[in-house]
């Protein structure tokens, strides 16, 4: 190949791709580079994590060697100033000349800035560059109220930024009648616009900014229907504008409202210049997401090299989490009545709302819109787009197959190979199967390490794993699922090790079958196991350093940086003297009081110091650790039963007593809860729960893997008609299954989803004892029953466990100052983020 000269103007994501691109085709040419920020290319997708989880050095798309070990010559902090078209050449900040063969301008966009009296003063910033996102950084330490200016997608990206700096108070300003009105509808704003409300984030819409208000700083923003708000820092986020100066200034075609006119081919009006990403205008249309960019450098690459390809338009699908909240559209989200049907699905109080678009004769997804669930948004995505047919029920596709019984990671067999699965590195289907099959890669890291699947954006990443997972199983090859990198075992693999090892503790557990110092992944996952084998007091034999924080003190930590106190009441029954116990320590140390859907009295507001002796008072009553703060047995609600009731059948009270004082204190891969309803009625709800228990006329009916939550399922019927003793053989079975092979912090619902049969299976263990482990698992169960003791009653009676509890080491009987509180309703509640800011 003949060598060229390509220079390159812009360092940011698209151009670094497109240096990949040209490098893997081209391995003569000389690459030249000019970038107009003082460092390398960074990942500007996940920019609001720099404010979070991630350093600069986290962000960067490739090592400083990478530029030097690929022949590109790199020049940062000199951006090109001038192009000339006649010699083929270009200018530089700091006066380099250079000659080129191909000129690739892939220099962005910059924000727009509406023209608003005062957007100079101080406290005002945009939102596009780690500069940026330094001087927010550095203003935001002394600011209280914050706000941004736009409702789009990067302006509630920044919205997120000022909640990670802490900052107490957060207002989104929006021109148009909803938020993020390019990507969903009113009522999907709607839903989105009550989350964010609910995490304290105000959105303001169809507001017009009028005014920055302040002298040299920003103080507050005037709007033009009169109205105001105080601000100490607000950040600029209402769109962008394509970065199109050089090619005005050199004679390049533009489009009357900007950007580089471009071809199929991204070769520009002088077919030596190509144009790709933010600044290109591709068939009136400008694109603002990494993955059609990343597929113009694709293009822009091949052009050079004289291969054929050409863009053709970009799904412009999205998926992203907004502080917590699913947002998600696909193919035409907006398409109607006459020309589609629409299938709705809008749950106000779990903030869900799910709309889909079918084609009028009901055979084909057209697009749709998902907010507060997303987890479908990949298959429905790949249905759009490769046309494929749907249900004869197509409201399946919104509820799901009937109690959930449809195998994770079904549907992918029916995918073409030709299925686009990384929009942003152009990966398909058949090469990530390839990747499996040809090239021996068995998970996650190792096929994105090959194909670079997921690298982008990671929306796709859930859809790789499966097809892995799909791929290796057609192989018939075993699927392991490996905790971290400290231990190279299943959880249901180091689970076995550890039980016949007889290890107690986690340092033996690392030093016998792990490897290097552990990780934060791997420490509650051994602490949850050492807890289920061998029901110990879990601030043990030094297991304490490596518990889940909650675990670390025995109690749940709560807003203002308090504690809550929840003692066991089994089945919900409770002595009177009891109840004036309760009453007294509420009192005597300030208490926030509640009885809780659970039947139980939880207490809030705790300092950390008033613990110990507050659980003494407590256990003197004849109170024990309620385990709120543990991956354990939570509650067995109860109805009053045949005691009281005159349709019940037979004593749940009674019942849900035995068996929560069976299974208190058993730790397992998640919490679990139960419950026992004496009639068909069902008033306590045991068809919600992870085991629960309805009277018959004859026994009892067992019910299994349920739970409420933000994806709530239904209990599936296990055995029915049963005797007491036989119900509690078949849950000591169930939960000692659930507990040996479910992975880390899965619910009991969601292991049954995914395991092979399903309830079928599941009653074939337990009832049937298919696996000859029931009279293994009857017995160890006795066992752990045997060896419980409340963690509380060992806590306070040990004077190195009770050292634990204090605020400040240097100051033991000093309680947290920080702390503040309000009125509400009598009581004392945790006082809120705006409130706080005036101490």
């Amino acid at each position: 190949m003949k060598q060229k000269t390509i220079i390159i103007i812009g360092n940011g994501m698209v151009s670094h791709k497109f240096c990949e691109k040209i490098r893997k085709k081209d391995k003569v040419s000389k690459i030249v580079v000019f970038g107009e920020e003082p460092i390398r290319a960074y990942d500007r997708v996940h920019l609001t994590s720099y404010f979070s989880d991630k350093t600069l050095n986290q962000l960067y798309l490739a090592e400083q060697q990478w530029y030097a070990e690929n022949d590109i010559e790199l020049h940062l902090n000199n951006p090109v100033t001038a192009i000339n078209r006649n010699k083929k050449s270009v200018i530089s900040s700091k006066g380099l000349q250079l000659d080129y063969d191909f000129l690739v301008l892939a220099t962005g966009s910059a924000a727009f800035v509406p023209p608003i009296p005062g957007v100079d003063k101080e406290g005002v910033f945009l939102y596009r560059t780690i500069q940026d996102l330094d001087l927010i950084k550095a203003y935001a330490i002394h600011a209280k109220k914050g706000a941004v200016i736009g409702g789009g997608l990067l302006g509630l990206e920044a919205a997120k930024a000022l909640v990670d700096l802490g900052i107490e108070e957060s207002t989104v300003i929006e021109f148009a009648p909803r938020l993020m009105p390019r990507q969903i509808d009113d009522s999907a704003s709607r839903t989105l616009q009550t989350k964010l409300d609910n995490l304290r984030l105000t959105c303001l819409l169809q507001k017009s900014t009028s005014q920055v208000l302040g002298d040299d700083h920003i103080t507050g923003l005037s709007f033009s229907d009169n109205t105001q708000i105080d601000v100490d820092i607000l950040i600029i986020s209402a769109g962008i504008k394509p970065r199109d100066e050089l090619a005005t200034a050199c004679g390049l075609a533009t489009g009357p409202r900007g950007g580089i006119i471009v071809d199929e081919t991204m070769r520009t009006s002088d077919p030596a210049i190509l144009a790709i990403g933010e600044c290109a205008l591709s068939n009136d249309m400008i694109y603002g997401l990494v993955a059609p960019g990343y597929e113009m450098a694709e293009v822009a690459a091949c052009t050079i090299c004289g291969e054929e390809k050409s863009f053709n338009g970009f799904d412009m699908s999205t998926k992203l989490k907004l502080m917590g909240v699913d947002v998600a559209s696909f193919g035409d989200p907006f398409i109607a009545e006459p020309h589609a049907r629409t299938i709705l699905l809008d749950d106000a109080h779990k903030g869900v709302y799910k709309r889909l678009n079918i084609s009028a004769d009901g055979k084909r997804l057209l697009g749709g819109i998902l907010v507060g669930e997303a987890s479908s948004y990949n298959m429905l995505l790949q249905t759009v787009n490769n046309n494929m047919p749907i249900p004869a029920d197509p409201e399946v596709l919104l509820l799901g197959e009937k109690n959930n019984s449809k195998p994770a990671g079904s549907g992918l067999e029916s995918l073409p190979d030709s299925a686009l699965i990384c929009s942003c590195e152009g990966i398909t289907k058949a090469q990530i199967c390839d990747a499996v099959t040809n090239q021996g890669c068995d998970d996650f890291a190792g096929v994105s390490k090959c194909t670079k699947a997921g690298t982008g954006c990671a929306g796709c990443v859930p859809m790789v794993k499966d097809l892995i997972a799909h791929t290796m199983k057609q192989q018939g090859k075993y699927i392991r699922a490996t905790i971290c990198e400290h231990f190279n075992y299943s959880r249901q693999e180091l689970y076995d090790l550890v039980k016949i090892h007889q290890l107690k503790s986690y340092d033996e557990v690392l030093d016998s079958v792990g490897k290097g110092d552990g990780c934060e992944t791997c420490k509650p996952i051994v602490a949850s196991i050492l807890a289920s084998l061998w029901n110990e007091m879990i601030l043990g034999r030094g297991n304490d350093v490596v518990q889940d924080s909650n675990d670390r003190f025995l109690a749940n930590i709560q807003r203002g940086g308090t504690y809550s106190v929840v003692p066991r009441v089994p089945g919900g029954e409770i002595h009177p003297d009891k109840l004036i116990v309760i009453g007294q320590v509420a009192k005597r140390y300030g208490l926030y009081t509640k009885i809780t859907g659970g039947q139980r009295i939880d207490l809030f507001g705790a300092h950390l110091n008033d613990l110990p002796a507050i659980w003494e008072e407590l256990i003197a009553a004849g109170f024990e650790s309620g385990h709120a703060y543990g991956k354990a047995l939570r509650t067995v609600k109860s109805c009053v039963g045949s005691t009281w009731c005159r349709f019940g059948l037979h004593d749940s009270v009674s019942f849900a007593i035995q068996i929560e004082e069976r299974y208190r204190g058993l730790r397992s891969p998640h919490k679990l809860k139960s419950a026992v309803s004496g009639c068909v009625r069902e008033c306590a709800e045991a068809q919600s729960k992870d085991f629960g228990i309805i009277a018959t006329e004859k026994g009892w009916n067992l019910y299994v893997c349920g739970n409420g939550g933000s994806k709530p399922q239904h209990a599936l019927l296990l055995a029915s008609d049963i005797d007491s003793a036989t119900c509690i053989q078949y849950i000591d079975r169930f939960l000692l299954f659930y507990i040996r092979t479910a992975d880390p912090l899965t619910r009991t619902a969601t292991w049954l989803n995914k395991m092979e049969g399903g309830i079928d299976y599941l009653r074939n263990v337990v009832v049937n004892d298919s696996l000859g482990m029931a009279e293994t698992w009857e017995k160890e169960m006795q066992e752990l029953v045997d060896a419980y003791e409340c963690e509380w009653k060992v806590a306070v009676r040990d004077p190195e466990i009770r050292k634990r509890f204090v605020h400040f080491v240097n100051a033991p009987g000093e309680k947290d100052d920080t702390v503040r509180f309000e009125t509400l309703r009598g009581q004392k509640k945790a006082a809120d983020w705006n409130t706080l800011a005036t101490h």
